[in-house]
């Protein structure tokens, strides 16, 4: 006969199992990381050795990296608009960093508006639009003012090309009370599950960081990027206007202090990561870990010289690929890798996905879900990024093609020309054509004019004045 003691035991386990089968799965919480500037030098995408980044890294292995991540614009403004609503820049217009978004996407449909709609708090910090043109009312709470930088003394760098080392601790920097935020917010209650939506300033210039970044890259051991000094000569008029060779390059090899530069963009790069450390390592303490997804992304990448040009603002590869890493619970696995072509327009769409919130009818873009689960998945969209008006390029796996309102192409086989130093649209290979004529099918129609103008180009009645009064305000590539 059995003991009274050991039935009560077991109907007690019984009923423990009961309540915690009959318990609801907790609400997917979501901690929404976008990087300023931060092109593909980072540990996990092996670009670029001197790259040290081993909080990104950390990351990049809990969940699924992504080798092949692009932008949807290559400038600040259209691509975190287009991210953030779901409208790509030829749908809403919103192609340069002059054009007041706020404008043309009401305030029904970003990404914040979706999960508050669903019941989400949703809080931010630092930048997640285009700093020119805030629209505050789409979060719940939002860190307005974390301050300003200190300045470097003495020199400052090279013509527009700004950089200094700082004399100064981690947290005399903004990005200290941008990520501090994130942090509080983590170690807070919530009643509501969450949207936390973190902005890092760095890597945008100015590249001004603390000393000891600069140190973690000795100036004596910088290599410059992979480059050609010929390598404008078989791009189209269209690009060599984009790359602006007797610009910044010009001005960098005049100064001699090219490689100085590409230690301050590594040194700002380092820093960010450091920062970013900081919020991983809130989140793997706090309440929310098991129940939290994480997105971490650039919003374009960033040239350094390659193709005689400094910045984005370009359809090739350095200023359109950027990192993009998940960590879903439940779903990724750890050290996953996906080497499927996606651009971020994807993220918008995967995140209500991933939360069971309805995509909006208007989000342009795809939900990678399938993709998380497993990194191997059938993938057969290339990535599209556009640059002002009617420019547009297309990235499968194997090719890049770019297209120019004018009619200039360029064809670029990825797999055997990485740093894209031989045009091939011009070849009559079959793989080329055959390349060409894939990649051609999935470029957008005519695409809607700028902000502020008409079909026909010309600006609208009042809105020229507009324009130009934002254009210049504009022109200092704000972080």
């Amino acid at each position: 006969m059995r003991s009274p003691s050991l039935i009560l035991t077991a109907l007690l386990a019984l009923s423990a199992l009961t309540a915690a089968a009959a318990e609801p799965p907790k609400p997917l919480n979501v901690l929404f990381i976008a990087v300023d500037d931060l092109n593909h030098w980072v540990g996990y995408l092996n670009r670029n050795h001197q790259t040290v980044t081993p909080n990104l890294d950390r990351l990049a292995a809990k969940g699924v990296r992504f080798t092949r991540s692009y932008c949807a614009a290559p400038v600040c403004n259209p691509s975190r608009a287009a991210l953030m609503s779901g409208l790509r820049p030829s749908t809403s217009g919103v192609y340069e960093n002059g054009d007041d978004w706020r404008t043309v996407i009401p305030a029904d449909r970003p990404l914040t508006t979706a999960f508050r709609n669903a019941g989400y708090f949703v809080g931010g910090s630092g930048k997640i639009y285009h700093e020119a043109y805030p629209r505050r009312g789409e979060w719940d709470d939002y860190l307005e003012d974390p301050g300003r930088d200190p300045l470097p003394a003495g020199d400052t760098g090279v013509g527009g090309i700004k950089f200094a080392p700082l004399d100064c601790r981690d947290e005399d920097l903004r990005e200290w009370k941008v990520v501090q935020y994130g942090i509080d917010q983590l170690n807070g209650p919530h009643d509501r599950p969450f949207l936390l939506t973190i902005g890092l300033f760095k890597p945008h210039m100015p590249w001004n960081v603390p000393r000891k970044y600069f140190d973690m890259h000795p100036l004596d051991r910088i290599e410059l990027p992979p480059h050609r000094e010929d390598d404008l000569k078989d791009v189209p008029p269209s690009g060599v206007r984009m790359a602006k060779p007797g610009g910044d390059h010009a001005a960098m090899l005049a100064s001699g202090r090219w490689k100085e530069a590409v230690q301050a963009y590594l040194a700002a790069v380092s820093y960010a990561d450091a920062m970013i450390g900081r919020l991983v390592d809130a989140l793997d303490a706090s309440a929310y870990k098991d129940n939290t997804a994480v997105v971490l992304w650039g919003d374009h990448g960033w040239h350094l010289g390659e193709k005689s040009h400094w910045r984005k603002f370009a359809l090739w590869e350095e200023a359109t690929r950027a990192p993009l890493i998940w960590v879903v619970p439940g779903l990724t696995r750890p050290g996953g890798v996906c080497d499927r072509t996606v651009d971020f327009m994807s993220i918008y769409p995967t995140l209500t996905d991933l939360c069971g919130i309805p995509t909006p009818a208007h989000v342009e873009g795809k939900s990678i879900k399938a993709l998380l689960a497993d990194p191997s998945a059938a993938w057969e969209t290339p990535a599209l990024t556009t640059y002002r008006f009617g420019n547009h390029a297309l990235r499968s796996e194997g090719w890049r093609y770019i297209h120019y309102l004018n009619g200039d192409e360029e064809l670029y086989d990825e797999s055997a020309d990485p740093y894209e130093w031989t045009n091939l649209i011009g070849s009559t290979s079959a793989a080329a054509r055959s390349a060409r004529a894939g990649l051609s099918k999935f470029l957008p129609g005519p695409g809607k004019p700028p902000v502020g103008e008409s079909a026909s180009g010309t600006p609208k009645k009042g809105a020229a004045k507009k324009k130009a009064a934002a254009k210049k305000a504009a022109r200092i590539d704000r972080p």
